[in-house]
């Protein structure tokens, strides 16, 4: 792999650029969180990827019980849709870490390796220019988790069962973490998109990959993929929040949906 670090894009655009404003307003979305410590520990979880402000109440929900298990969480198989750029199959970066204010996360070299052995996987460094969707997750892991290393695959077109393929073998034991970014619905009145976000989100916890169409997640794919392979492993998933841009900070004219899920045995 290169030897550079990919820096971050969005910083002090979907959040603040300050290192110090950005660990307040992350600490502050956790503190605002009271998770179920009677839970089990999560295997996976769904988070969503817009600004701060919007998404980033709902996506603590998913982090406050990530950050249950950050005793034993060394590694993070980070997955999220391409936004920018035409992405073939799934792409690493092929960067030695990723930064954000808060620091660098190191790419974990071993197991992309292993990633890239298969078919679906490659080297694209462009796929990981100015997106948004891995990016933003950063700054709540580490946040909660300290040290740890990251597997970060943008996903572009690939048939759901290459990111099962991807993540059966990267799937590891209680050392891995596996986050899939996504958004919910997009641009619909408040009432429609509450309408069909309820929707997804009994197909979710139902692990019922097919009932999920491509207007319903912009993180359409990697979210079906870890649905096929938490019912093949028999895990359960949990709705932790269920919000829009119109309950956080924007109108209810157009809004974008977000929700949180865990996902454990």
């Amino acid at each position: 792999m290169r030897s550079d670090i990919r820096p971050p894009a969005v910083a002090g655009l979907f959040y603040p650029g300050d290192a110090a404003e950005l660990r307040r307003m992350v600490e502050g979305f956790l503190d605002s969180v009271v998770p179920d410590s009677a839970a089990p520990l999560p295997k996976a979880v769904v988070a969503p990827h817009a600004g701060y402000p919007y998404s980033g109440p709902v996506a603590a929900s998913a982090y406050a019980q990530v950050a249950r298990c950050a005793a034993q969480v060394r590694r993070v198989v980070l997955l999220g849709p391409a936004h920018r750029y035409p992405v073939y199959g799934l792409a690493l970066p092929g960067a030695s870490a990723l930064a954000t204010p808060l620091g660098q996360v190191p790419v974990d070299g071993e197991r992309c390796a292993a990633a890239e052995a298969l078919d679906p996987v490659f080297v694209q460094p462009r796929a990981h220019d100015g997106e948004h969707c891995l990016e933003v997750q950063l700054p709540f892991l580490q946040v909660v988790l300290g040290d740890f290393a990251v597997v970060p695959l943008v996903v572009g077109d690939p048939e759901p069962e290459h990111v099962v393929e991807v993540l059966e073998a990267l799937w590891g034991g209680p050392e891995t973490l596996v986050v899939v970014s996504s958004d919910l619905s997009h641009y619909l009145r408040y009432r429609e998109a509450r309408e069909l976000d309820e929707r997804t989100a009994r197909s979710v916890e139902a692990l019922d990959a097919d009932a999920i169409g491509p207007d319903q997640a912009c993180g359409r794919v990697p979210l079906v993929g870890l649905l096929r392979v938490a019912r093949a492993k028999g895990l359960r998933a949990r709705t932790l929040d269920l919000r829009s841009s119109g309950d956080t900070a924007g109108d209810r004219h157009r809004v974008v949906g977000y929700g949180a899920w865990a996902f454990a045995a």
